[in-house]
């Protein structure tokens, strides 16, 4: 793990702790809260089938959230602990989350602890129930900062790592493209920081859901430092961007989902080459992994790629429930085995 990503997940360990804290000891919001969270265990990503290698990545588990508190729900974004146990994220309603995952002895997942809830506080130290205001779609961890991507009223704010919970945004990242190229309900929604291996070494890089060029592909941005600028993602419709985070070799993973009546619901990673990322370049890569209902997904919204004190690299992918009946909240883990090609 490079220093600069390091230290962006020790700060993310002081800031969960924070977050914790202003949750369950000294509530200053009456929407402050704990929530009880139950977990059932998916020890099989093929729906039927011991399968556990799928393209680059073998599956080593995960499980489904559901809770009492209707609070549970709209995942959008998940950044884990250096220790792979902390974990904080947004939710598209306007709530920052945070908890601790329980792992087995092999290291696989089998329960959620301590979970919380926080409003995402705005530029004038308020929340809102309006969701047009708190679409929060994408988190990224950068030094001592918390980065939110938020995706109707676009904008890209950076909180503090340290309590980020009970703390209006510090400032707002110029988002490079503009404002009216961003399509209503599909702009800022992947947010990732470079690694240190990569050509853009610790600078912040946007991917848009389905805001479109004239040529149809998805408008992207690296946001800080000499390579900033706005590129383009090839589209393959029907898949639209979700989530995304850098290897570290700095290649960087999308997550990306359909859905339609006939064809029902169905998620993929793709691999972009990292050197490629940069002003006026179109970015392609090879899918690594497919899935549809024939498999346990959902809704998958977030990807998180974190490293073990081994070296091996993990993808977490979480899934966004829209709240409904019908849908489900899913933490989803595989390891990575495509190498650092």
């Amino acid at each position: 793990m490079t220093p600069r990503r390091t230290l962006a997940r020790l700060s993310l360990v002081a800031g969960l702790a924070s977050v914790l804290a202003v949750s369950t000891v000294v509530s200053t919001r009456a929407d402050d809260q704990s929530i009880e969270i139950n977990s059932r265990l998916i020890s099989h990503f093929k729906v039927g089938s011991e399968e556990s290698r799928f393209g680059s990545f073998e599956f080593v588990g995960g499980i489904e959230l559901s809770s009492p508190s209707a609070t549970l729900g709209a995942i959008s974004g998940i950044r884990l602990s250096d220790d792979r146990r902390s974990f904080l994220g947004i939710m598209d309603t306007g709530f920052w989350y945070a908890g601790r995952f329980e792992r087995g002895a092999d290291g696989a997942l089998t329960g959620v602890t301590d979970f919380s809830v926080t409003p995402i506080l705005d530029a004038h130290g308020e929340s809102s129930d309006q969701k047009w205001r708190v679409d929060a779609e994408g988190i990224a961890l950068r030094g001592d900062e918390v980065l939110v991507s938020f995706e109707r009223q676009s904008r890209v704010d950076a909180y503090p790592a340290k309590a980020p919970g009970s703390a209006r945004p510090l400032r707002s990242l110029p988002l490079q493209i503009p404002l009216a190229e961003l399509r209503n309900n599909r702009g800022p929604e992947a947010l990732m920081v470079a690694p240190e291996a990569s050509p853009l070494a610790g600078d912040v890089v946007v991917v848009t859901e389905r805001s479109l060029n004239a040529a149809g592909d998805i408008y992207a941005a690296v946001l800080t430092g000499p390579l900033k600028g706005v590129f383009f993602v090839k589209r393959h419709p029907p898949y639209d961007v979700t989530d995304g985070d850098f290897l570290p070799n700095g290649d960087l993973l999308l997550l990306e989902r359909r859905f339609s009546i006939a064809g029902g619901i169905g998620m993929r990673i793709r691999r972009i080459d990292g050197s490629r990322l940069g002003p006026g370049n179109l970015v392609d890569g090879p899918v690594l992994l497919e899935a549809d209902f024939g498999n346990q997904i959902d809704n998958m919204e977030g990807l998180d790629v974190s490293t073990d004190d081994a070296g091996q690299i993990f993808v977490t992918l979480v899934s966004d429930d829209n709240h409904s009946i019908l849908q489900r909240n899913l933490v989803l883990e595989f390891r990575y085995l495509g190498g650092e090609e």
